[in-house]
């Protein structure tokens, strides 16, 4: 995820299909005070708190990238239906190509999982955003709940398009001397390889109950990752740890290791794994 229109172009053309924004709001946001973010044994910890320049500067970014052809999904969240409305119709007339809706962010007060975990919210949202604009919307739903399933079918029962999961694993560090919370937010989200088992189970249950395209996300540094995910039943991935710990490369590499993967097990194309656990 980024949101400046260089770093976006220069993730593409390093082999990314798609480009995911930074999450957007409607106005300028500085997040929460360091730290904010800390490298741990098997993953990175995180609590940002959705800084974001605002969707009308942000807007300045997408239109530079007009132009060119990377399709760009843009990421939003809001405090509720009419201000993901405004972000959505704003996103679209920038140029974007497809809607995030980020309904799990785990600590940003007031957004996120304040919402993500409400079944009816999540259908009202969904259904307003898609009444008022024409690109498709993909909403993004949170591996912190016990009912993740029917957030999804909440969500399909909206008219979305497709569910992106999973966000963060709700998490924190301790630091032992100081005998006080690492993070500045005290509880962060937890991300990287760490959460890959959880976001292959939580993609399995999802699709196992809509009918729409499940994106998986969460851990993915790997070929025999991505495989993971899509024999899950993920239509397609996303890919954001993974250039933290292999750099740009990991777009070709990740791809490379998918084509070889299948050749040596006989298949042609990347649709007929989809789902196949569930057989």
């Amino acid at each position: 995820m980024d949101e400046d229109a260089g770093s976006m172009e220069r993730i593409f053309n390093c082999g990314a299909g798609a480009i995911v924004t930074k999450s957007i709001g409607l106005e300028p946001r500085e997040g929460y005070p360091n730290p904010t973010v800390i490298e741990l044994e098997h993953g990175i910890l995180n609590a940002m708190g959705l800084p974001n320049p605002g969707i009308g500067e942000f807007g300045d970014e997408l239109k530079k990238l007009k132009k060119s052809k990377i399709p760009i999904i843009g990421s939003i969240f809001g405090a509720n239906s009419k201000e993901f409305v405004e972000l959505a119709k704003k996103m679209q007339s920038y140029g974007a190509d497809a809607l995030e809706l980020n309904m799990s962010c785990p600590h940003a007060k007031g957004y996120g999982l304040e919402i993500g975990s409400d079944t009816e919210l999540v259908r009202k949202i969904t259904s307003k955003v898609k009444e008022a604009t024409e690109i498709p919307v993909f909403v993004k739903i949170s591996p912190n709940l016990m009912n993740i399933a029917d957030i999804a079918k909440s969500a399909e029962k909206g008219n979305a398009d497709g569910i992106v999961a999973i966000n963060t694993v709700k998490a924190m560090k301790i630091d032992l001397e100081l005998k006080m919370p690492v993070l500045a937010n005290k509880i962060g989200g937890y991300s990287g390889k760490a959460i890959k088992p959880i976001g292959v189970r939580c993609v399995y249950d999802i699709y196992k109950n809509v009918n729409i395209p499940v994106i998986g996300v969460g851990g993915i540094t790997t070929g025999e990752d991505a495989l993971e995910y899509i024999m899950a039943g993920a239509s397609a991935i996303q890919i954001g740890s993974a250039i933290y710990y292999r750099n740009l490369d990991a777009f070709k590499k990740i791809c490379d290791e998918i084509e070889i993967w299948m050749r040596d097990h006989g298949y042609k194309n990347i649709s007929e794994l989809v789902g196949v656990a569930h057989t």
